[in-house]
Parts: structure tokens; sequence; C-alpha cells
């Protein structure tokens, strides 16, 4: 049973005030202790019960993100350093991770707050850049790790390792390095498989390759992938951790990504993996 609730909202979305009020007023009927982060205390006018995202990690029990899987992502990266649980409500469009409705927070949040859920063990990965044998720069992910080419308007010139045993060069747009979680975003897209979510596995898939003999590889989990841009590489490369930004790559940098960290995903008893599947992809 979770005793101390924490309260995310999506930055700057007003829709969002509606499903607060109502998970707001839930808690307080059933009488559970609850903290709000400041966008979410803003949203209510609130000034009591507001904490920062460190004391949210600290205290809480659970994490309430009330957003899109976006929303979603951003808690998990910032507060999965405490091991946390989160519970997504979704108000996106897609809804992998935030698989609650607004109008089914009180058909389900009850029993979820009284230990009435399913949990699954997701993890991260990180990535850290490394220049003239020194770290510069890391960034961690819950979905992947992508590096492109941005605005350059050529292809890019890499070469992968997974545990010390070269893999192979490519010139190519980039390359996506996903978790089971992130195998329905960006490496789905790029014509990755779709990975279950309990697996503990990385899939790294090659954007736009400049070959047709180019697929998708499914490696151990617990690997350690470099990935080193070519001396020769004209121009720079993107280093981007679930969409933000992480850093710019020059030519002779390596990224080294593994695993990192965890966050627990909270789901209803009657969650099944595959009927989101079919939801949100549409399947027949």
């Amino acid at each position: 049973m979770f005793k101390k609730i924490g309260l995310i909202a999506k930055h700057g979305d007003l829709k969002v005030k509606a499903s607060l009020e109502v998970l707001v007023n839930c808690l307080y009927q059933h009488h559970f202790e609850y903290m709000l982060d400041k966008t979410s205390a803003q949203l209510l006018s609130r000034t009591d019960f507001v904490a920062s995202m460190d004391v949210l990690g600290q205290q809480c029990d659970l994490i309430i993100v009330i957003g899109g899987d976006g929303t979603l992502l951003q808690a998990a990266r910032v507060l999965a350093k405490y091991d946390i649980s989160l519970l997504g409500i979704n108000l996106g469009r897609l809804g992998f991770l935030t698989d609650i409705s607004p109008t089914e927070i009180e058909t389900y949040l009850v029993d979820i707050l009284n230990g009435d859920f399913r949990e699954e063990n997701r993890f991260l990965i990180e990535a850290t850049v490394h220049r003239d044998k020194q770290c510069i720069s890391h960034c961690n992910a819950l979905n992947d790790i992508v590096i492109y080419r941005g605005n350059v308007p050529h292809v890019l010139f890499f070469e992968t390792k997974v545990n010390g045993h070269f893999v192979n060069c490519q010139h190519a747009d980039g390359l996506v390095i996903a978790t089971p979680t992130g195998s329905t975003a960006y490496a789905l897209s790029a014509g990755g498989p779709i990975i279950h979510p309990t697996l503990n596995v990385l899939v790294l898939v090659t954007i736009c390759p400049h070959t047709f003999s180019s697929r998708p590889i499914i490696i151990d989990g617990d690997s350690e992938i470099t990935i080193t841009i070519n001396s020769e590489q004209r121009g720079n490369a993107q280093l981007d951790g679930d969409s933000v930004l992480c850093h710019t790559l020059k030519p002779g940098d390596s990224v080294v990504i593994k695993k990192h960290q965890h966050i627990r995903l909270i789901h209803p008893m009657d969650h099944d993996h595959y009927a989101t599947l079919r939801t949100k992809l549409d399947w027949s």
C-alpha cells in the first residue's frame, strides 16, 4: 500500500487541470497524503503541499504523472535515482506508458493505492560522451539514446562495438539504441522490432543506412555499447536521450551506452500489454 503520493502535471497544458482536480479530490476523500510539484500547484493555485522533484523522489512511495508519455519519460529520467514507482494518467496521443485515461481515475485509483495493481520493472540506459580520453557529458533515457546527423547535409560515418567487440562501421543518418520500453518509439519507426517490456535486452536500429544489408540487432541488456564518430567525419553529430538534446558530438568522439538505474511502472490489474499494442498501433 502506498502512503505518500507525489503528483506531477505536464508543463504548460491547461487541459491537465480538470484531471488534476479529480485526482486531488479523490486522494483527499480517501485520506491519502499527497504532495504537488510546482507546476501542479500553480495549476490549482495552491501554495501548500508543494515540493521539488528531489523531495518528491525522497519522500513519496508513488509518483502519479498527469500528461503524455513524454511527461512520464521526463519524470523517470529525473527520479530514477530514487528507484521510484510511477503511475501515468494519459492525456497524450499514444500512451504506451501512461495507460489510465482521465475518465478512469476514480475507477482505478483507490484500488491501486491500496495495493491492487500490476508492477513492471523498467530499466534506463545512460550515455557518456568521451573526448580525448575525458568524459565530458552524460545523459540517461528510459526509451532510447539516439546518435544522428542533425543538420549536417550528409550521412554519418561511425563505428559500433559491443563489449569491446567490433560490430561494424556504417554510413547512415544515425543509430537508435533502445530499451524494451523504447522499442515502440523511434526504434519502431526506424524499422526495429517490438520487444516485450520485461525482457533484459537492448536493440540497435540504424536510421536510413547506406546499405541494404543493415538490420536491427538485439543484444543482451547488460552489454556495453561504444559508438565512435569517425575522425574523418565532416561536421558534427547530435546525441539525444528520449528526444532531448544532450550533447553535440565532434569527429573522434565516443559514446558509451549501458544499463543505468530502474523505475517501477504501475498498471491497473486488468492491464494487457498486447491490448495496448492493438489499440495504439491500430491493429485489427
